[in-house]
Formats: C-alpha cells, sequence, structure tokens
C-alpha cells in the first residue's frame, strides 16, 4: 500500500537526525520507515478515536524500542535529541490524519528511549 496522504508525502521524517552524523543513517532509516509504515497503518484501519490511534502508535513505538539496540551497536543511542524528533515525528502523523488533539505523551507512552 502506498500512502496517500500528501501532507505525509512531502514530511521530511527524522530530517534531524539524518542532518547529525551521531545518527547512522542507515539505522535513521529504519526508524523512517517505522513512521511510514506507521502512517500506512493509520490509512488503512482508519482508526476513529485517539484510543485506537494509539494502538497504532504504540506498535510502532515498540519498534523504536527495538531499534535502541542498532543504534547503540553504532556507537549511537536514541538520546534526547532523538527522543524529540521521534516524539515530534509521532505528533506530526497524528495531527496529519486529524487527530490533533492527540497528547505527544500518549502517543509514545510505550517508550524505553
Amino acid at each position: 500500500m502506498s500512502i496517500a496522504n500528501q501532507q505525509v508525502m512531502g514530511y521530511a521524517f527524522l530530517h534531524g537526525l539524518y542532518a547529525d552524523a551521531y545518527f547512522p543513517d542507515r539505522v535513521v532509516d529504519k526508524g523512517r520507515k517505522i513512521l511510514l509504515d506507521l502512517c500506512e497503518r493509520i490509512e488503512a484501519e482508519q482508526p476513529s478515536d485517539l484510543t485506537a490511534l494509539y494502538a497504532l502508535t504504540e506498535a510502532a513505538t515498540k519498534q523504536f524500542n527495538a531499534l535502541e539496540g542498532e543504534f547503540e551497536a553504532a556507537g549511537s543511542e536514541i538520546e534526547t535529541v532523538a527522543r524529540e524528533e521521534i516524539a515530534e515525528d509521532f505528533w506530526f502523523v497524528a495531527t496529519a490524519y486529524g487527530f490533533g488533539d492527540a497528547e505527544v505523551e500518549a502517543l509514545i507512552a510505550a517508550r524505553e528511549w
């Protein structure tokens, strides 16, 4: 499935991480894919409320949790800058799909980073 939301298609996910050599692009690429997969799931499942959206973002957050080990193996980590960038992109996704009332902390409540 491809993403239909034009706002999402024009968005540079994890831009700040790509701009910082501390974060290896090959690992950041995996994080970008997690976010794009989340967008595809939102379009496919069309969550009707925040509870349904949070269930989708929880699964994506857990994927980021698993990615932490790859950052560490590459000499990096999901630290303050990365946490903020990832959280901001989760909020962007929520608002792009009409959930402007989503709470950032609820979107990434399952995070371990």
